[in-house]
């Protein structure tokens, strides 16, 4: 598997930030990702986290609408 920096994805931590900021849990995280199509289990929820899991394109636009995610922040990632 490919990785970065020893890391599948680049944006667990900033997605765990943005959860538990809104009081989210992961099964919560969960359900409202299962209403926009995405189906992800609070066990994969956890290994996007901790960078363990690859995470596809579709899976973050709906991490970025769950949660509001800044593109500010989403840029910081590249920088």
């Amino acid at each position: 598997m490919k990785k970065f920096n020893d890391k599948s994805n680049v944006s667990g931590d900033l997605i765990k930030k943005y959860r538990t900021a809104m009081d989210y849990t992961k099964a919560d995280l969960s359900r409202l990702l299962d209403l926009l199509g995405i189906s992800m289990d609070v066990t994969e929820i956890n290994r996007v986290e901790t960078n363990r899991q690859v995470l596809k394109d579709f899976e973050l636009i709906g991490f970025i609408k769950i949660l509001n995610i800044s593109l500010d922040d989403l840029k910081k990632l590249i920088d």
